[in-house]
C-alpha cells in the first residue's frame, strides 16, 4: 500500500466538510434540548458558543496552517509535549469525533419514529433504539463507510451537492415557521395572555445564567460547532492549505451560527410551553411535529427526508475525520502500523476506515439515544480544544521564525482565552459528568503504556515531566466542579460567581505552566505530512483575509 494521500481538495470542498459536520443532527434536535435548558436564553447560548467556537477555531488555523497534515487535530499536541499528553489530548478528540458516526445514524432513525405507519413507531420508545433501530441506524452507518471508501474526490463530490440542500432545508423550516406561527413574545420569555397566577414561564432566562453556560456544553451546541474539526483533519489532502483552511474553518462557523440562530428563534417562536414550563418540552422529532401541528405538510415530508440527508452528510464527514485522526495517531506511535497504511487507487486509509467503522458499531450498540450520546461527546470535545491554545502558544515560544500562512494577532490574549473558556465549558457540563473525564483518561492510559512498552526510562520521564501540568489540571478541574455552586451540579461549598471566578483563573495559571512545560526543541519528524507536495501556487503566499498579518511580531 502506498504512503500518501492525494491533495484533492480546495478552499470550498474544504468549508462544505466543515457545513457537513456542523449541520448534522445538531440542527434536528439541538434547538430544543437548549431550549428546554436556558428558556428563550438559549439564543444567548448559541450567540456564546459561537463566540467561543471562533476563538479556538482562529488558534486552530494557525496550527493548521503550519502543518497541514492528516488527522492534525490529534498530532499537535504530540509535537508541543511528547507521547503522553499527545495520546491523552488525541485519544479524547478521536473519540468526540468518531462516537458522532453513529449519533448522527440514530438522529436519522428517531425522526423516522415519527412517521405515520405503524412499523416505525417501533423503532424509536422510550428514549432509546429498539433492536429493529438499531439495525436500521447499522445500515445506515454503513452507508457513511461506502461514501468514504472509494476516495476523498468521490466523498467530495457527494458532500458539496447535499451540503447545499442541507443549508436550504433548515432556513426554509425556520423561515415558514416565522410565517405561519411566530410569537413574537416567546422570544423574550412574555407569558401568554390569560396565563393564571403562580404559572408564570420565567421570563427571558427562567433557569438563570447557569442554564445558558449548561446549554452550551451539554445541549448540543458545543457538539454542533464541533464540525470545525473536520478541514484540519483533511488538511493534509488541501491543495493550498494556507488558504484553503482558514477560509474553509471560519467560513463554516459563521454560515452554521446564521443557520442555528434562524432555527432557535423559529423553534421559541412556535412553542407553547405547558404547565412544566420551557424544560418539560418533550419532541421526539421537534420540527417535523411543529411542522405537522401547523399543517405544514409538505414542510414535514420535506424535514423528514433531511432528516436522512443530514445526519448522512454529517455521519460520513465525521468517518472521513476520525479516520484521518486513526492515521495521525499511528504516525504519532500510538496506533498499529496496519492503520497507516493508504490504499494506492483510492488514497484512503482503508484499514483505518474499516477500524472506525467497528468502533462507531460500538458506540451504537452501547449508547442508543441522541442525548446519551450528545452529552459525553460534549465533554471529549472540549478535551481535545484545551491543546490547541497550550501548542499555539509554546510553538510561539519554540518555532517563532517557523512560516505561518495564516497569524493570529495578539496570540498571548487569544491563546488565553481559548484555554480559559475550555476550562469553563468543562466545569458548565456540570458534576458529574465534568468529572467522568478523568475516568476516561485513565481508561486510556493501558493503551498508552502497551504502544510506548519500548521506550526507555529517559523517554518515559520526559513524558510524565511535559505531562505533568495536564495530569494535575483535570483533578483540579474536577474537584472545582464537585465543590462548586450547586447551579452547576456541586456541593455548594463555593457560591455561585466565585465558582465561575475561581475555574477562569486557575485555568490561566495552568495554561502559564502547560506553555512553560512543552519542549524546548519540538521533534518536527512527528509531522512528516502524509501527501505528496502541494503545488506551488501564487495563492499560497497571503494569508486568509481575517489574519493577514496583523502583527507580524513575535509573542
Amino acid at each position: 500500500m502506498s504512503s500518501h494521500l492525494n491533495r484533492a481538495l480546495g478552499p470550498w470542498q474544504l468549508m462544505f466538510t466543515g457545513l457537513s459536520a456542523m449541520i448534522g443532527s445538531g440542527w434536528l434536535f439541538g434547538a430544543e434540548r437548549a431550549a428546554s435548558t436556558a428558556g428563550p436564553a438559549a439564543t444567548l447560548a448559541w450567540l456564546l458558543g459561537a463566540f467561543i467556537a471562533l476563538v479556538i477555531a482562529a488558534v486552530a488555523t494557525e496550527l493548521g496552517g503550519m502543518f497541514p497534515v492528516a488527522g492534525g487535530m490529534v498530532r499537535y499536541a504530540n509535537l508541543t509535549h511528547g507521547p503522553l499528553v499527545g495520546f491523552m489530548a488525541a485519544g479524547a478528540n478521536w473519540l468526540s469525533i468518531v462516537s458522532v458516526v453513529p449519533v448522527e445514524a440514530e438522529a436519522s432513525v428517531q425522526y423516522m419514529s415519527s412517521w405515520s405507519f405503524p412499523w416505525a413507531h417501533h423503532l424509536y420508545q422510550a428514549g432509546t433504539l429498539t433492536p429493529p433501530g438499531l439495525i436500521v441506524a447499522a445500515l445506515l452507518v454503513v452507508v457513511y463507510f461506502q461514501l468514504n471508501f472509494w476516495g476523498v474526490r468521490f466523498f467530495a463530490r457527494f458532500n458539496a451537492m447535499i451540503t447545499v440542500f442541507k443549508l436550504v432545508v433548515p432556513a426554509g423550516a425556520a423561515l415558514a415557521l416565522f410565517a405561519s406561527a411566530f410569537h413574537p413574545g416567546n422570544l423574550v420569555g412574555a407569558d401568554p395572555s390569560g396565563t393564571p397566577p403562580g404559572a408564570s414561564l420565567g421570563g427571558f432566562m427562567p433557569y438563570g445564567l447557569s442554564g445558558i453556560l449548561t446549554a452550551v456544553s451539554t445541549s448540543g451546541i458545543v457538539f454542533a460547532f464541533n464540525g470545525f474539526q473536520s478541514p484540519l483533519n483533511l488538511a493534509g489532502e488541501a491543495r493550498n492549505p494556507g488558504r484553503s483552511i482558514p477560509i474553509a474553518v471560519l467560513g463554516a462557523v459563521g454560515l452554521a451560527t446564521v443557520i442555528y440562530l434562524l432555527l432557535q428563534c423559529a423553534f421559541l417562536g412556535a412553542v407553547r410551553p405547558g404547565a412544566g414550563g420551557w424544560a418539560a418540552l418533550s419532541f421526539s422529532s421537534p420540527f417535523a411535529q411543529l411542522a405537522i401541528a401547523f399543517n405544514l405538510n409538505w414542510l414535514a415530508m420535506l424535514l423528514y427526508f433531511d432528516a436522512f440527508l443530514a445526519p448522512s452528510g454529517a455521519g460520513a464527514t465525521h468517518l472521513a475525520s476520525s479516520t484521518r485522526m486513526t492515521l495521525g495517531m499511528q504516525r504519532n506511535g500510538t496506533m498499529p502500523a496496519l492503520l497507516g497504511r493508504i490504499d494506492p487507487s483510492s488514497g484512503v486509509p482503508r484499514p483505518a476506515l474499516w477500524f472506525n467503522l467497528a468502533v462507531a458499531f460500538v458506540f451504537l450498540f452501547f449508547f442508543r439515544g441522541w442525548g446519551i450520546l450528545a452529552s459525553v461527546i460534549s465533554v471529549c470535545t472540549i478535551i481535545s480544544y484545551m491543546m490547541l491554545p497550550i501548542a499555539a502558544l509554546a510553538l510561539r515560544r519554540t518555532l517563532p521564525e517557523r512560516p505561518r500562512p495564516v497569524r493570529v494577532p495578539a496570540m498571548r490574549v487569544v491563546g488565553a482565552l481559548a484555554f480559559m473558556f475550555s476550562s469553563l465549558l468543562l466545569y458548565w457540563a456540570r458534576w458529574p459528568l465534568s468529572g467522568d473525564i478523568i475516568l476516561l483518561m485513565v481508561m486510556l492510559l493501558p493503551v498508552y503504556a502497551w504502544f510506548r512498552r519500548d521506550d526507555g526510562w529517559a523517554r518515559h520521564r520526559a513524558a510524565i515531566r511535559h505531562a505533568a501540568w495536564f495530569m494535575a489540571y483535570l483533578p483540579s478541574i474536577a474537584a472545582l466542579s464537585y465543590a462548586g455552586s450547586r447551579q452547576f451540579g456541586g456541593r455548594g461549598w463555593i457560591p455561585y460567581g466565585w465558582d465561575l471566578a475561581a475555574v477562569a483563573a486557575i485555568s490561566l495559571l495552568f495554561c502559564a505552566w502547560g506553555v512553560r512545560s512543552a519542549r524546548a526543541v519540538p521533534d518536527l519528524s512527528v509531522m512528516e505530512d502524509d501527501s505528496p507536495p502541494a503545488p506551488a501556487t501564487a495563492a499560497d503566499a497571503p494569508a486568509a483575509p481575517e489574519f493577514r498579518n496583523i502583527a507580524h511580531r513575535r509573542l
